[in-house]
């Protein structure tokens, strides 16, 4: 075993030690409690579900597992309120990334369509090339190339919902407007914040 994956796998560790005393320091807390709204409680919930969720992602990056603990938020809402027999799903993806290398964006793009060959103004032409890189690659492709494809990986998240069957075509001049959180079966989430929380702990 390498020591990079050595390293990860002790940091896997790490991250459910921390769950196992952030339970302890809530359960002590709530415990000792007289009062409804006790700030120590409060703050010791508040460790607990950033300790937990910080596990549940690196478990998710090293060992593509998950956690069967959902942390609720402000908008949780009700939860799931579909069928427990969907007859179809949706995937909704966003991904966001920074242009860090216009330039570098701009020469992957040229390589596929010799039409942006350079020429006077080329360099800030990124919006053409951004067709042509998404027109020719996957996004998934385009997601593991980033940095090649001069791009910066931002927050990205992807949500599986319950859906009824369509007819082809039927949704395509509003893709995103079916997105109800009474239907979400599922959500992952990915974001530096986490990788902040984590190594916080």
């Amino acid at each position: 075993m390498s020591d990079a994956a050595q390293l990860t796998i002790t940091e896997v560790r790490a991250a459910a030690e921390a769950v196992k005393a952030a339970i302890d320091r809530h359960l002590q807390a709530v415990s000792s409690s007289t009062e409804p709204g006790d700030p120590v409680v409060v703050h010791a919930y508040e460790e607990l579900a950033a300790a937990a969720i910080a596990y549940d992602q690196i478990l998710y990056e090293v060992y593509d597992e998950v956690t069967p603990f959902e942390i609720p938020g402000d908008d949780a809402g009700a939860g799931y309120q579909g069928p427990d027999h969907p007859e179809a799903i949706s995937v909704l993806i966003r991904r966001d990334y920074l242009i860090a290398d216009p330039k570098r964006l701009r020469a992957q793009a040229e390589r596929v369509d010799e039409s942006l060959a350079p020429g006077e103004g080329a360099e800030g032409e990124v919006t053409a090339a951004i067709g042509v890189l998404f027109g020719e690659y996957e996004p998934d492709e385009i997601a593991a190339r980033a940095e090649e494809f001069g791009l910066e990986e931002g927050d990205s998240t992807l949500w599986v919902s319950a859906t009824e069957p369509a007819d082809p075509g039927e949704w395509l001049p509003e893709p995103f407007d079916g997105a109800d959180p009474e239907l979400l079966i599922c959500r992952f989430d990915v974001s530096e914040v986490y990788d902040d929380e984590l190594d916080e702990l």
